[in-house]
């Protein structure tokens, strides 16, 4: 008899252990929850004050890194981002997009207040020197390289394409890859924010 409640017991943790595990969100984009990286930044806004990650705290933040002279990769991520905070309705007031130049030196905070909210006004951009840039770009594990043009100040940047997801919490959870449109990406807010 011992043994049948003790065998019970067993399948009803294993049964128990596969609905947590069924349980988890179904997201489009890479789950990254846990990473031990890309925990904060400490960058000043157009305006000059400086933002960190904890100041958003509940509301689900999305961190894309690039800058204003992009011609394609950029533009479109911040089209997309546009396009998602329409879909996602009245739940768009609990997101936070934050777009990081990678281009302090053309990237003025001048610039950058007239480029990062043309797309939403509830965009922020956020510009440091090329120490803070640096830091941040480490710490988030971002590519970013200086590629010459025919004249010194025409020069593109190659960088990472993608955007992380940070939850109400400020956990990581997201990365989002380029190029799949808006649609996934307000699937995973939802799931988020919900």
């Amino acid at each position: 008899m011992l043994a049948v409640v003790a065998m019970a017991g067993a399948l009803l943790i294993a049964g128990c252990d596969r609905l947590s595990a069924d349980s988890k969100p179904a997201f489009q984009n890479t789950d990254v929850t846990g990473l031990d990286y890309a925990k904060d930044f400490a960058l000043p806004d157009f305006n000059g004050k400086v933002r960190t990650l904890s100041e958003f705290r509940g509301k689900a933040v999305v961190v894309f890194f690039g800058y204003t002279q992009c011609p394609d990769v950029c533009p479109t991520t911040m089209a997309d981002m546009a396009t998602v905070m329409k879909q996602l309705g009245p739940m768009a007031d609990r997101v936070q997009v934050i777009f990081v130049s990678i281009d302090p030196e053309r990237d003025t905070p001048e610039l950058l207040a007239k480029y990062v909210p043309a797309f939403d006004p509830r965009f922020l951009g956020l510009v440091g020197d090329k120490a803070a840039t640096e830091r941040v770009a480490k710490e988030f594990k971002v590519f970013y390289q200086k590629v010459p043009g025919k004249t010194p100040g025409s020069y593109t940047m190659d960088h990472t394409a993608g955007s992380y997801v940070f939850d109400a919490q400020g956990r990581i959870r997201l990365f989002i890859r380029n190029g799949q449109g808006p649609e996934p990406i307000a699937h995973d807010l939802k799931l988020l924010l919900s």
